[in-house]
């Protein structure tokens, strides 16, 4: 019993410092309009700036993809915990555009190294026959760190001096104390070797694999993408057009996005993967739907609930995509073609996001959020559609 007691506390610290890892990759999302104002950039650059940070992430996944497993969990977050911290100090240091598109990238790089090895970390820590919670620990702490960055730094810069240099001290501050708690916490790779273990990986995708691959490939795509527009150009909407200037109301509306995907991914468990990833598609369709009207009407609450259904459509549609690959997939292929559906889901926070941007000027803010809506539905019903034709098979109800 102590042992457990002990286990599930080093399995929540470690849980802990995923949050703090993760909240930093989200913090600059309220402060962009100040950016904006103080640097006087579009919001194209607003997008290539954010989308600076996915190609951080798949830059790590396929360079240094299986790092944790090489030389160490611990190791490998001290380096996440790294670049977390150069990246606040990049923000702090902000008197130009440069320092944006290297704190971005700097993120990116932490959550990349992160999101593999605190998930790892986070089950390895767990008690014997405590893998189910510890996966909606890892899960919880993933998406929760995601939610907890733009509802920190909307708070501070609403109600406390320096909004662009607080959040970022304080961060950094908490990057801190999470070395402090890693260095306390046990190695638990038994044979850890050296860097030159690591080997870039090569994403595959078997033949067997690719009738559960396609829709939920399709599936994710979406879903991020929906969270890329959320994380980028929401708070400019919300300001511009319905006059919240509120950086608390703005940070919380994104935060509640990521919120209700952690929701989403634990009601997998509710519907098993094989109704969740079709019903996470027509939840997700819903979300867009609010999101469409949202920009049409210019209405705060529809904003709302495209954050939140989108949001539950989002976890539900990604974990069990998740969920279904890995099963469809050999075991000496699985992490391979994990890695695919987590290219395919960060290129969906990149691209589309990157051509909101781009229809931004010609078009206006609202129109291109229109287009990239339209685009998203097409994808999401092409995914459902296919899914109710071939419903995926993996043996859990």
């Amino acid at each position: 019993m102590v042992g457990d007691r002990q286990g599930w506390l080093r399995c929540l610290l470690a849980g802990a410092v995923f949050v703090v890892g993760m909240t930093g990759t989200t913090l600059p999302t309220p402060l962009y309009p100040l950016y904006q104002e103080k640097f006087g950039f579009s919001e194209l650059t607003v997008t290539v700036v954010y989308a600076v940070y996915a190609f951080g992430v798949i830059g790590v996944l396929l360079l240094a993809g299986n790092a944790s497993d090489a030389v160490g969990r611990r190791p490998t977050l001290f380096w996440g915990l790294g670049f977390a911290a150069a990246s606040a100090v990049c923000f702090l240091c902000a008197d130009g555009l440069g320092w944006l598109y290297a704190g971005r990238l700097l993120s990116g790089l932490s959550a990349g190294l992160f999101t593999g090895a605190a998930t790892a970390y986070v089950m390895d820590l767990a008690p014997p026959g405590g893998q189910s919670r510890a996966t909606f620990v890892a899960t919880a702490a993933n998406m929760g760190g995601l939610g907890c960055g733009p509802l920190l730094a909307g708070l501070l810069a609403e109600y406390a001096p320096e909004p662009l240099l607080l959040p970022f001290a304080v961060h950094l501050a908490l990057v801190a104390v999470s070395v402090v708690v890693l260095l306390r916490l046990p190695e638990t790779v038994r044979d850890p070797r050296p860097l030159t273990a690591v080997r870039p990986q090569r994403p595959a995708l078997p033949a067997g694999v690719r009738p559960v691959f396609v829709p939920a490939a399709i599936a994710s795509f979406a879903g991020f993408a929906l969270f890329g527009v959320f994380t980028s150009v929401s708070p400019a909407f919300l300001g511009r057009f319905l006059h919240v200037d509120n950086h608390a109301v703005s940070g919380l509306v994104v935060a509640l996005a990521f919120f209700a995907s952690t929701a989403g991914q634990l009601a997998v468990g509710c519907f098993g993967v094989s109704r969740s990833l079709p019903l996470g598609c027509a939840v997700l369709f819903a979300g867009l739907v609010f999101l469409a009207g949202a920009l049409s009407a210019e209405l705060l609450v529809l904003v709302v609930l495209a954050a939140v259904v989108g949001g539950v459509g989002q976890g539900l549609s990604f974990r069990a995509a998740l969920s279904a690959v890995a099963a469809a997939a050999p075991v000496e292929q699985r992490a391979a073609v994990i890695s695919a559906l987590f290219l395919v889901a960060y290129t969906g926070i990149s691209i589309p996001v990157i051509g909101v941007g781009l229809l931004a000027g010609p078009l206006g803010l609202e129109e291109a959020g229109l287009v990239f809506t339209g685009c998203m539905l097409v994808l999401v019903t092409s995914a459902a559609t296919y899914l109710l034709r071939r419903p995926v098979r993996t043996g859990e109800r």
